[in-house]
């Protein structure tokens, strides 16, 4: 692709595939200081695992309908009938283990709001308060993601594993993992 400039348009990834260039270079890395909004990213990234990014990209309409627009005040009341029946909706990627996590991991986020923890302010605590500027290969986990899963989990989080973790925290912009070439490096930065 040639920019405005007439110069080539160089990406960490997306390929010359339209959905994953347009998350890539509108949302991929862009710091997220939402609280909610940082949980949907997380909780999207553990119905990630296991899969490409391109299906949730394509089911994450769904998702966010089947979810109550992650609200968690909402999906914390979901029973194990609401379970059961997003475990049979074709639209939404249907495993058991990631939904019920889901919810549990509503409960666990109003458990930390509850005790005067806002989780966008514990979540940029962790990374000192701006993104880390990494440069280097890309690994797929770091001490600083096993830290955060860990105190996750003792928060009473589950499906937040390191690399889960890992993942999340490119994509909210927590790090910067944009190549040093890329055209969104500096931008997000």
């Amino acid at each position: 692709m040639i920019n405005n400039a007439g110069k080539e348009v160089v990406r960490c990834w997306g390929g010359n595939d339209p959905i994953m260039q347009q998350y890539h270079d509108l949302e991929w890395g862009v710091p997220v200081y939402d609280s909610r909004a940082l949980w949907e990213k997380l909780m999207l990234d553990g119905f990630q695992a296991g899969l490409s990014w391109r299906i949730i990209l394509t089911k994450r309409d769904a998702l966010r309908h089947a979810f109550c627009g992650f609200d968690p005040v909402k999906v914390a009341t979901f029973t194990e009938d609401d379970i059961e029946r997003l475990a049979v909706n074709p639209e939404i990627i249907r495993s058991r283990m990631k939904i019920r996590a889901v919810v549990n991991n509503a409960r666990a986020y109003l458990r930390m709001q509850e005790a005067g923890e806002d989780f966008a302010s514990w979540v940029w605590q962790q990374v000192g308060g701006k993104p880390i500027q990494h440069v280097g290969p890309i690994p797929t986990r770091s001490e600083l993601s096993e830290k955060i899963a860990k105190q996750l989990k003792r928060r009473g989080f589950s499906f937040v594993g390191p690399v889960i973790v890992y993942a999340w925290m490119e994509a909210t912009g927590l790090i910067n993992s944009h190549r040093p070439d890329c055209f969104r490096r500096h931008q997000v930065s």
